[in-house]
């Protein structure tokens, strides 16, 4: 199921209807209050959020989106007409997955909407559990722990740490980083990551040493010595 908060009837039913051809499930929402009150009964696999809305705007429901424990690893890719890179930034730095920009094409949305489950659902196909120090990552759950207690990741925090979690000791520049956790087409600055980083070393807390930062590079994961 595919969330569509749009407040332009026109757009909305258009993304729709291209959605339902093409074989998904979807439900349109005018607004904030109707999609918060779906969210109580069926959480979506994907939302299609737009930034411009009436009453809580897009960035708001972001936020709350990734607040909350119960819809904070659903992924999201906002759907705006503000298309400067400020907005960009801020909207994928809050914890979205991906964004388009209006006018977008129909067949555009649906690349990107199958490009950002591909990477969601590749979790669900592997069978494993990375365990470096106090921290393990169990990827068919998409859960990780620290001294086995669950530690909350929203997406795409999951997806970075998960990359620095395979690789140990391999230095990723911020560049690499953004390609391969969020795509090559993603347009921005390298600032997101070191955000996401942050927001990472944050929830590991004792455990965040694991993450080094190389000057003028990037980072990696370092393992520990017994």
């Amino acid at each position: 199921m595919i969330y569509c908060v749009e407040d332009d009837d026109d757009i909305r039913e258009l993304m729709l209807y291209t959605l339902r051809t093409t074989g998904f499930e979807a439900q349109g929402f005018p607004n904030s209050e109707l999609f918060w009150q779906a969210m109580e009964q069926v959480k979506p696999d994907l939302i299609l959020l737009d930034i411009m809305l009436p009453g809580s705007d897009g960035l708001s429901s972001l936020e709350e989106l990734r607040a909350k424990k119960s819809s904070e690893s659903i992924p999201v890719i906002m759907a705006t007409a503000k298309g400067t890179e400020f907005d960009k930034v801020k909207g994928l730095d809050m914890g979205a997955d991906d964004y388009l920009v209006k006018p977008f094409g129909m067949m555009e949305m649906i690349s990107r909407i199958k490009a950002v489950l591909r990477r969601t659902q590749s979790h669900v196909q592997e069978d494993k559990t990375l365990t470096i120090g106090s921290i393990s990552l169990d990827v068919q759950n998409y859960t990780v722990k620290k001294d086995n207690k669950v530690i909350h990741l929203t997406l795409k925090e999951f997806e970075l740490f998960a990359l620095l979690m395979k690789n140990p000791n391999r230095v990723f520049t911020r560049q690499e980083l953004l390609n391969q956790v969020w795509g090559e087409h993603f347009v921005g600055e390298t600032r997101t990551v070191d955000v996401h980083i942050g927001t990472l070393r944050t929830k590991l807390g004792d455990a965040s040493h694991l993450i080094k930062t190389i000057r003028g590079v990037g980072y990696r994961l370092e393992e520990e010595n017994d």
